[in-house]
Formats: structure tokens, C-alpha cells, sequence
């Protein structure tokens, strides 16, 4: 459903004021069984928020919606959401499977995340990416109330630390996804606990993270044997051995990245290759013809310097 979509009911809504003697009204149709299961679904955020402007009527039928509602992206409202708007829109909601707040991470703390958190135990994916406000004990919540979490993005949350993930690790049993991108805390103990607890965990990512060593990815790596992607970008103390562990105990890896790790090379990399799996950095030979590439193109400016 298009903007046009959303003017028109505003439109119907005024002429359901202009025309109270006819016989149907849109709002008349059920609210629950119609209107939210087969209209307002495929209406935006932000444009349902206008919706609330036109009517008492219209307010309390988007209310009934995103108390219905299974996914939740403020970014949908537009470049940013006030926290009092979060809040109250989430107020009636205990249905959630899906929760992203990454859009909130310039605001959100705490105070307006846990009360969603505790009220939403169905919840399967949850995305904090870059949430710095908030602290360990949104993971713990995570970790005490959701237990049927699936996917959980906690990329560039520096507050996560290890005691905090243990906790997800032993109340979260059905973990496929994880991003632990620049999660400084974390240290191979914590990552090897949680790959002990999750055998079907399907997505990694530890980038940017110097304390990750081999220990912790040849563990993820016997552990983990659905294993179909991972993210080991800048993790500078990962070598060779770790990955021909990855090679031998993961049959499914579709995508590996080792960008930035100075110490592995293509003698660990080529087995994956041969099994097609998507590596970020290229062969030898390939950045070799690149590199000649570039020195190709520059040599008439140096001629011309010359």
C-alpha cells in the first residue's frame, strides 16, 4: 500500500464524518479481523502516525494495531523517533517476535528498552547495533525474559561483557545469529561458552576485536558445526591453525571474512576456496595483478615527471 493508500483513508475517515446517515463507514468493518489483519499491515510507520491525527476513532484503531503488531523498526517513522513516541507506541504490545531499535541508538537507554524487553517474551530477533547508551542489564533481561531468541545484533555495544553473554548463553538455547562486532569485552572464555550452549548457531561475527585468539575459533568452530558464516575482521591474533580448524569441522561455511588479519594466509584459505566458500580477501595472484594494475596506470604520470 502506497502514500496514496494513506490519504485515501484519511479521506474516507473525513467522509465518514461528512456522511453519518450511511449505511456502512470503514471503521464499522472489525477492527482486528479486517482492519489490522488486512489494511493497516501494509501501511508505514510513520504514515499509521499520521493516521492517529485524523479521529479519536483512527487513534484508538492504530493503537489496537501496534498493540498486534509482530515487528517493530522505528526507523519506519522516519529519521528519528522521541522516546516518549517509543514508548507509548510499545505501551499495549506483548506479541513482538522482531524488535530493532538501532535508529533509537543516539537515546535509548535502560529506562525506555526493559519495560518492552520484560513484556515481550516471544521475542525471536532483537538488533541493538550501536546502542551505547544502554548497559549489561538489557542483555541480562534479554537473557531472563526471551528465551526463544534467535538473532541478536549487539554490534558496537562496548558494555557487553562476557558474564553478561554466559548469562544469554545458558537461558537462550536457540541462537542462530550473533553479531559481536567491536564488543571489546568479549574475550575468547565468553565466546567459547556461548559456542558450547548454541550447536546451531548458523552466523558469527567477532570483528574488530583483538582479544579473540585461535581458542576461541576453533571452539566456535567444533561447537558450531551448522555453521554457515563468519565474521573475523581485524581480529589481528587469529592465525592459520584457526582456520583450517574452521575448514575441517564446518562443511556448511558459506562466507568467511579475515580482512585485516595479518596472520592468516592463503595456505589456510585455498581449502576454503577450492569448496567455493565466499572469502573477502582475494588470492594472492588476483591482488598481485591488481597491484601491477595500478603501477600500469601511473607510469605515464611518471614519465611525464621524468
Amino acid at each position: 500500500m502506497t502514500n496514496s493508500a494513506a490519504a485515501y483513508i484519511a479521506m474516507d475517515a473525513k467522509s465518514d464524518e461528512r456522511h453519518e446517515g450511511s449505511k456502512y463507514q470503514l471503521l464499522d468493518l472489525p477492527w482486528e479481523d479486517v482492519l489490522v489483519a488486512h489494511v493497516l499491515c501494509y501501511l508505514p510507520l510513520r504514515h499509521l502516525l499520521s493516521l492517529q491525527c485524523v479521529s479519536k476513532s483512527f487513534r484508538s484503531l492504530v493503537q489496537v494495531y501496534l498493540a498486534n503488531c509482530r515487528t517493530f523498526d522505528p526507523a519506519q517513522t522516519g529519521p528519528r523517533i522521541p522516546k516518549e513516541a517509543f514508548s507509548s507506541m510499545l505501551r499495549d504490545n506483548t506479541v513482538l517476535h522482531t524488535l530493532s531499535v538501532s535508529s533509537c541508538s543516539d537515546w535509548i537507554t535502560d529506562k525506555e528498552l526493559l519495560p518492552v524487553v520484560g513484556q515481550n517474551q516471544q521475542l525471536r530477533s532483537v538488533d541493538l547495533r550501536g546502542c551505547s547508551l544502554l548497559t549489561r542489564h538489557a542483555l541480562v533481561a534479554l537473557a531472563l525474559g526471551c528465551p526463544r531468541l534467535q538473532h541478536l545484533c549487539l554490534a558496537h555495544c562496548e558494555w557487553v561483557d562476557g558474564l553478561a553473554l554466559r548469562s544469554l548463553a545458558d537461558r537462550c538455547a536457540h541462537m542462530r545469529s550473533l553479531d559481536l562486532t567491536a564488543c571489546r569485552q568479549v574475550r575468547d572464555d565468553a565466546v567459547g561458552y556461548g559456542a558450547a550452549r548454541w550447536p546451531g548457531l548458523r552466523s558469527l561475527s567477532v570483528a574488530v576485536n583483538a582479544n579473540i585468539t585461535d581458542a576461541a575459533v576453533e571452539e566456535v568452530a567444533k561447537r558450531c558445526r551448522e555453521l554457515e558464516h563468519l565474521d573475523l575482521t581485524g581480529c589481528l591474533r587469529v592465525r592459520n591453525e584457526a582456520i583450517r580448524t574452521v575448514a575441517e569441522y564446518c562443511p556448511k561455511l558459506q562466507s568467511l571474512k579475515v580482512n585485516h588479519c595479518h596472520n592468516v594466509s592463503e595456505s589456510s584459505l585455498g581449502v576454503l576456496r577450492r569448496r567455493n566458500v565466499e572469502i573477502d580477501v582475494e588470492p594472492p595472484l588476483q591482488r598481485a595483478l591488481v597491484l601491477l594494475q595500478d603501477v600500469v596506470g601511473f607510469a605515464p604520470f611518471i614519465n611525464l615527471q621524468i
